[in-house]
C-alpha cells in the first residue's frame, strides 16, 4: 500500500525551514554561553569559512543571527583550542565547502560519499613529489600548528616569485600539497592565526575515540549526513539535502530512497514547489516566527540561493565578482529577517579605522510595511555595531531604506547628545 503523501503549503514549510534553523528558538536573555553556542551548532550542523572580511568572517554571523551579540571567543575556543574542561567541539574540513563541523562527524566525511573535491587537480603534483608529502607530514609532526609559509621556510622550499597581476591561487608547491593533505584528510588545521590556516596533525587535534571510530561506507556515511541535512532544513528537496554537505547526487539519491523506505524520512509535498520533499517525522512546524535577524552570504538558510528564492520568493545574488557599476545591491549584502520573512537587503562595511558600520545601501521587499522594518533594522544594524566593536552606523545613499534609516539614526544621535548634556549639568 502507498503511503500518502501530506501536502502542506509554503507558509508551513517556511516556518519548518526556519524552526530548523533556530530561529523559533528565543534568544538568551543574558550573555550567551557554551550551551547556547552548542545549541545553534545542533541546529545549523556546520559552519561555512570564508576569507572575505568586509563586515565579519563568515563563521561568526550565523552565531549572532541567532544568538544576538555574543563572545567571539565561544566559536574560537570551540573550532581551534581544547581542554579539559572545554573539549574542542568543532574541526576544520570540506563539508559545504570550507567548515567547521563537529569533531564527531569527522569519520563520515573521508567516505566517499562527496561530489569531486577541487584537491584532486592537485594529486598530479603529489604524484611528481611524493617525497614532499613525506617531508610535509614530517615537519608538520615536528613543528605543527604551522603555517605554509613557515614550511616552506622550514623545508628550505624554493617559491616562485608571483608575477605581477597573479591571482591568489598561484600557489606556492609546498601550499598546494598542504590544502591537498588538508582536502584528504592527512592534516587539519590545529589553529588559527589571524585567519591563518597553521596545520597539525588529526591526532593532535582529534579525540581519541573519533580517530579510532570505524570507517563508513560511502552508503552509510550519505544516510547519516542526509538525515543531518533533513534536521538542519525542516523540509527539503533531495537536491536541498544534497547540497547541505555536497554530496555525490547518486549517493544523496539512494540514501533518501533508503531513509523514505525505512520510514526515516517521510515524503511530503509542498504546494507551489516542481519537486517533492522531504522531512524527519515529527519535524516542528511553529505556528508563527517572531524576532530579526541580518543573515550574511554563507548563512545555511540562504546560502542555497535557488532554495532561498523557493521559499522566501527572495532572488538573492552574492556581488563580490560583479564589477561595481553592474552591482545591483552592493558588494557583501546582508538579507534581513523579520518575522519570518526575508523584507529587505542591506550592504554592509565594517570600517574600523573610523569606528564605524557602513551601509552604502538598504533596500525594502516589495509590499513590506516600510516604517517598521526601517525601525527594526535600524536596531540590529546597532546591535551588529556595538557586537563588532564599532561606536555606531553610517548610512549612506542607495535604496529606499537610505533616508529613513538616516533619519532614525540622526534622532539617536540627537538623544544621545542631549543625554550627555544633561549628564554633564547634573540633570
Amino acid at each position: 500500500m502507498t503511503p500518502t503523501v501530506e501536502t502542506i503549503g509554503p507558509a508551513a514549510a517556511r516556518r519548518a525551514a526556519l524552526a530548523a534553523q533556530g530561529f523559533a528558538d528565543p534568544r538568551p536573555s543574558g550573555p550567551p554561553t557554551r550551551r547556547h553556542l552548542a545549541r545553534v551548532l545542533g541546529r545549523v550542523r556546520l559552519l561555512q569559512l570564508d576569507s572575505v572580511n568586509v563586515a565579519v568572517r563568515a563563521h561568526y554571523m550565523p552565531v549572532f543571527s541567532r544568538l544576538g551579540p555574543y563572545d567571539h571567543a565561544l566559536v574560537d575556543d570551540a573550532a581551534w583550542a581544547h581542554t579539559a574542561r572545554k573539549p574542542r567541539l568543532l574541526v576544520e574540513a570540506w563539508a559545504h565547502e570550507a567548515s567547521l563541523v563537529p569533531v564527531e562527524e569527522w569519520p563520515l566525511l573521508w567516505s566517499g560519499a562527496f561530489r569531486d573535491r577541487w584537491w584532486r587537480s592537485y594529486q598530479p603534483l603529489v604524484d611528481r613529489h611524493p617525497g614532499l608529502v613525506d617531508d610535509i607530514l614530517a615537519a608538520v609532526k615536528e613543528l605543527g600548528p604551522i603555517g605554509a609559509g613557515a614550511l616552506e621556510k622550514a623545508l628550505e622550499a624554493p617559491t616562485r616569485p608571483r608575477p605581477s597581476g597573479a591571482s591568489w591561487w598561484e600557489r606556492s608547491e609546498v601550499k598546494r600539497v598542504c590544502e591537498y593533505l588538508f582536502g584528504t584528510g592527512a592534516l587539519t588545521t590545529g589553529t588559527r592565526r589571524h585567519f591563518q590556516r597553521l596545520y597539525d596533525l588529526p591526532e593532535r587535534v582529534l579525540p581519541p575515540a573519533v580517530l579510532s571510530a570505524p570507517q563508513p561506507s560511502a552508503e552509510e556515511a550519505a544516510r547519516t549526513l542526509v538525515l543531518g541535512s533533513a534536521a538542519a532544513l525542516g523540509v527539503a528537496t533531495e537536491p536541498d539535502l544534497r547540497d547541505y554537505y555536497r554530496l555525490a547526487p547518486a549517493h544523496s539519491q539512494a540514501a533518501v530512497a533508503d531513509l523514505v523506505e525505512s520510514g526515516e524520512l517521510e515524503r511530503v509535498q509542498v504546494r507551489g514547489w516542481d519537486r517533492p520533499a522531504y522531512r524527519l517525522p515529527g519535524a516542528r512546524v511553529p505556528r508563527r516566527i517572531t524576532g530579526r535577524a541580518l543573515l550574511c552570504p554563507f548563512d545555511p538558510l540562504v546560502w542555497e540561493r535557488a532554495r532561498t528564492e523557493r521559499i522566501f520568493g527572495f532572488r538573492y545574488r552574492i556581488e563580490i565578482y560583479v564589477p561595481e557599476p553592474k552591482r545591483q545591491y552592493g558588494y557583501y549584502v546582508f538579507p534581513f529577517l523579520l518575522d519570518g520573512e526575508l523584507v529587505g537587503r542591506v550592504d554592509l562595511k565594517a570600517d574600523r579605522a573610523a569606528g564605524v558600520l557602513r551601509v552604502p545601501g538598504a533596500f525594502a521587499e516589495p509590499g513590506v510595511d516600510v516604517p517598521r522594518v526601517t525601525a527594526e533594522l535600524a536596531e540590529e544594524l546597532q546591535v551588529m555595531a556595538e557586537w563588532l566593536g564599532l561606536d555606531g552606523v553610517e548610512v549612506g545613499e542607495r535604496g529606499d531604506l537610505a533616508a529613513p534609516l538616516r533619519r532614525i539614526q540622526r534622532q539617536r544621535c540627537s538623544a544621545a547628545s542631549l543625554s550627555a548634556v544633561s549628564a554633564s549639568a547634573g540633570v
